[in-house]
């Protein structure tokens, strides 16, 4: 098996478990409405399409000396202990995501929502980070573009980052909004958004 397939492996393992936990969560209170459909999303989605479904290949192989066939070029070709090592660190990534969403357990969603009890959570991996799972998700791209070396797959990255830095954003307008600005920007005073704070 290959870096490049192991790595599609890894994501694959993440999201059916992930999207089957769904029914593990609290009845949800508020939704905002303007979440579900909106740029981040569609950034996030054209990320993950550029990531995986242009496949890098060596000097444009499968498409030959067309745009696409520059684009799915691999850039460079690291060694093979490299490209096991960014394996390992998107499993730690996702690992990072497992650990926030049972953290947070009952009150996590897959779309900006208040669930019954909702609270502002600053402890375990929310002490380090304010949206822990959008950052290891973010962390998981870039390791896997690393691996994939091509314009494609650093642009999917690109595209989800900025996705998914539109969501926490979202997300916090709405959770100053329900919770209260007060208690949540004592929060975001102690805490990074998607990278920890140097103290």
């Amino acid at each position: 098996m290959s870096p490049d397939f192991a790595v599609s492996i890894v994501w694959l393992v993440w999201y059916v478990p992930w999207i089957a936990a769904v029914v593990w969560s609290a009845k949800t209170k508020t939704q905002m409405g303007t979440d579900i459909q909106g740029a981040h999303r569609l950034l996030s989605g054209l990320g993950v399409m550029l990531l995986f479904f242009v496949p890098a290949t060596s000097g444009g192989a499968l498409f030959g000396s067309t745009l696409l066939g520059l684009f799915a070029t691999k850039l460079w070709h690291e060694p093979t202990w490299v490209a096991w090592s960014l394996v390992a660190l998107t499993v730690a990534a996702f690992g990072f995501c497992w650990w926030a969403r049972l953290h947070l357990g009952r009150l996590w969603s897959g779309f900006v929502t208040l669930k019954e009890g909702h609270r502002v959570i600053d402890t375990g991996p929310y002490a380090l980070v304010r949206h822990p799972i959008y950052s290891g998700v973010i962390f998981a791209a870039l390791t896997t573009a690393l691996v994939r070396a091509s314009p494609a797959g650093l642009l999917g990255f690109a595209l989800l980052a900025m996705g998914f830095s539109m969501t926490a954003k979202i997300e916090e307008r709405f959770l100053r909004e329900q919770l209260g600005a007060e208690a949540y920007d004592a929060y975001s005073r102690r805490v990074g958004m998607l990278v920890p704070m140097l103290r």
